[in-house]
């Protein structure tokens, strides 16, 4: 196993984590923010965010455009994208049962057993749990307040989480 491989993964969500709103109508579908909403990006984000000790990977809706409109914006280079699968019927019917977000079973699969943390707005203890059960490798789901976006207190927890895994 390379050096690389054996690095924690970080997903990354756009949405909420990168791009904070709020509650209201303002909040729009993922992928369609317009250049105004990309004001929202702090850049000082993309630095610290390469610094933790991991492998950077994007975790949202905006698939290859995350690459193209939110990396430059934060200084970071393009990044490995994760591809979401066509939901299976059985996989959904069981994933609403548990209550699971839509992205942890793809998440938890495309890390193929390597320790990863999950930055996202909308992870639920359900999802914590369905983890805890199925990955075999250490695991930090961290639900950040898409209000606000990533805070220092969110880079604390990160970087204390990787430095110790």
């Amino acid at each position: 196993m390379s050096e690389r491989e054996k690095r924690p993964l970080l997903f990354l969500d756009v949405d909420g984590p990168l791009l904070p709103f709020g509650d209201g109508p303002q909040r729009e579908p993922s992928g369609t923010a317009t250049d105004s909403h990309l004001t929202r990006l702090d850049p000082r984000v993309g630095p610290r965010l390469a610094a933790l000790p991991c492998e950077l990977v994007w975790a949202t809706t905006w698939e290859e455009a995350a690459n193209t409109d939110i990396a430059p914006r934060l200084g970071l280079p393009p990044l490995t994208v994760v591809h979401w699968p066509e939901p299976s019927d059985a996989h959904e019917r069981e994933d609403r049962w548990y209550g699971l977000h839509w992205k942890t079973r793809t998440l938890a699969a495309w890390a193929d057993g390597r320790p990863f943390v999950w930055v996202d707005d909308e992870i639920t203890d359900a999802d914590r749990d369905w983890v805890s059960t199925h990955h075999p490798t250490p695991t930090l789901l961290h639900r950040i307040a898409s209000s606000r976006g990533l805070t220092d207190e969110d880079f604390a927890v990160l970087d204390q989480w990787l430095q110790a895994t």
